[in-house]
């Protein structure tokens, strides 16, 4: 019977054959934190938002932009992170909310670029510079702002203080507003961002989403290899 680290190497083989999910079967990055992979869902020329669907990993129709407000950036998720106790409760302590939970899901970026990239589904190297400390409905939602890797206008940037503070006003106002419906009101909005923090912050944020993946999923080759161990036992 093929040991553990053979079956490892086998399921190597096996995702060159068959397409990885994205949350699950891309890597986050070879340097990440530092850099990261990002899978983009969501262009700024896209009317639809759309998302990936977690049991299937197929891109999925989330709702049509309804109004005037398209994304200012490239959006989607960095693969295998999670938002769990670990990202809230940093959240908790620079909030000083102890009621703020983890969203369950991937991690959110955006990432800067000149150039026009016309579709989602795709991956795209980028170093994170910031982010946004943002609640959704009382839970934790960062957003995190990434620049393209290498790229002409943007890929210079260290940190979030070296953005001009128009492109930062732009992607603050969409997520502060993307979910209101003009002519609707709410006593209370269910979206607020508390803090704008810096890289190393962003560098944190990702870290404990990693963890936070780690403790929710563990290893997918790990997990593949045991389940197969026990069924052939």
């Amino acid at each position: 019977m093929m040991d553990k680290e053979n079956l490892k190497e086998l399921f190597k083989v096996f995702s060159q054959r068959y397409k990885s999910h994205p949350w699950h079967g891309v890597e986050p990055g070879v340097n990440a934190p530092e850099e990261v992979n990002a899978f983009i869902e969501v262009v700024p020329s896209d009317s639809i938002k759309y998302e990936i669907d977690k049991e299937t990993g197929y891109m999925l129709i989330d709702r049509p932009q309804k109004f005037s407000n398209h994304f200012p950036a490239l959006y989607g998720f960095i693969p295998k992170t999670y938002c769990d106790k670990k990202v809230a409760e940093l959240s908790r302590e620079r909030t000083g909310n102890m009621d703020i939970d983890g969203d369950n899901d991937p991690v959110d970026i955006c990432v800067l670029t000149e150039r026009n990239i016309n579709h989602g589904n795709v991956i795209v190297p980028c170093i994170p510079i910031g982010g946004f400390r943002m609640l959704d409905g009382g839970e934790a939602d960062d957003k995190i702002i990434a620049v393209l890797k290498g790229d002409s206008i943007y890929g210079d940037l260290k940190d979030i203080s070296e953005l001009p503070a128009k492109v930062l006003d732009r992607l603050r106002h969409y997520f502060k507003t993307y979910k209101e419906i003009p002519g609707e009101s709410t006593e209370k909005p269910t979206i607020e961002i508390t803090h704008t923090y810096g890289k190393a912050e962003a560098l944190d944020v990702i870290k404990r989403s990693m963890e936070d993946y780690k403790v929710s999923y563990g290893d997918v080759d790990d997990k593949l290899a045991e389940i197969f161990m026990e069924t052939v036992k």
